[in-house]
């Protein structure tokens, strides 16, 4: 019977196993296809039946998008972008989520209710009032008009708040003992243990600073202050697709984000998976 039992366990752990590698494949797929048809030339893109594999592969679309644009500007853009949100989003998001989740003060939980239901409102309708505000400081054309309306993000104080809660009280209480402030307190005990909720963060606002697009459009008119996705987009032509041209930006601009996410992954699915096993 327990052989029995056993067998059972293996075949249906091993049939886990099957179907998640097939998905983990059928999920790759987009991204292997983004890369090899980067190394395809121009002329056999649009070849039917596709190719599998680039014969040969070729490195020309890369050397044509290097001579198409400032390529090198836009990625320095993106990451100054990318990068500087991406910090006092995580600082001033972390910030508020111990305020809401440890500290006691008057209407703390309506504040909350009141930042959250801010989550429901759409972000296009918040593009003229911002770009307004940015007008008459005088910033557009800046990279400060693309960075300082994302300094703070609602969703990252929403998951700061739930994970800080998860810590116990009693580690914050030693420490008080101990001397320590409630600075103190949230840089020396409450930030270390929020490290994958921090990652989690960390990848979702990266990516999403990276990849924006509509409101750099919107604020940015000089090609030399573009970020990345803007950039690329100007490549385009108006009556025909270069595909291979777009297809190695986007390789390009990839590449970060596979890094990240790779760097980030041990955090990235411990804190995914806290609170369900918790």
């Amino acid at each position: 019977m327990k052989t029995y039992r056993s067998w059972r366990v293996l075949s249906g752990r091993g049939i886990s196993l099957i179907i998640l590698t097939i998905y983990a494949i059928l999920a790759l797929v987009p991204l292997y296809w983004l890369f090899a048809t980067s190394l395809i030339p121009q002329n056999a893109v649009l070849k039917f039946p596709p190719a599998l594999f680039p014969d040969p592969p070729t490195l020309d679309n890369y050397v044509r998008l290097l001579k198409a644009g400032p390529i090198w500007r836009w990625l320095l853009n993106s990451a100054l972008v990318a990068g500087i949100v991406t910090f006092f989003t995580l600082l001033f998001d972390s910030m508020a989520g111990y305020a809401f989740a440890k500290k006691r003060f008057p209407g703390r939980d309506q504040i909350f209710w009141v930042v959250i239901s801010m989550m429901i409102i759409p972000g296009q309708v918040t593009l003229v009032p911002i770009f307004t505000v940015m007008s008459r400081l005088g910033l557009l054309n800046t990279l400060y008009a693309v960075v300082l309306p994302a300094l703070a993000d609602v969703f990252g104080v929403f998951l700061m708040r739930q994970f800080i809660q998860t810590i116990p009280s009693e580690l914050e209480d030693a420490a008080r003992i101990d001397g320590a402030g409630s600075f103190t307190i949230y840089l020396r005990v409450i930030l270390p243990l929020a490290a994958p909720a921090l990652a989690v963060l960390a990848i979702f606002t990266f990516m999403g600073n990276w990849n924006n697009f509509l409101w750099p459009l919107i604020v940015l008119n000089d090609p030399n202050k573009l970020t990345l996705p803007v950039g690329l987009a100007t490549l385009q032509q108006e009556n025909t697709v270069d595909y291979g041209l777009q297809m190695a930006g986007a390789a390009l601009a990839a590449v970060p984000m596979i890094i990240l996410f790779l760097s980030l992954q041990r955090y990235f699915i411990k804190g995914l998976t806290l609170g369900g096993v918790k």
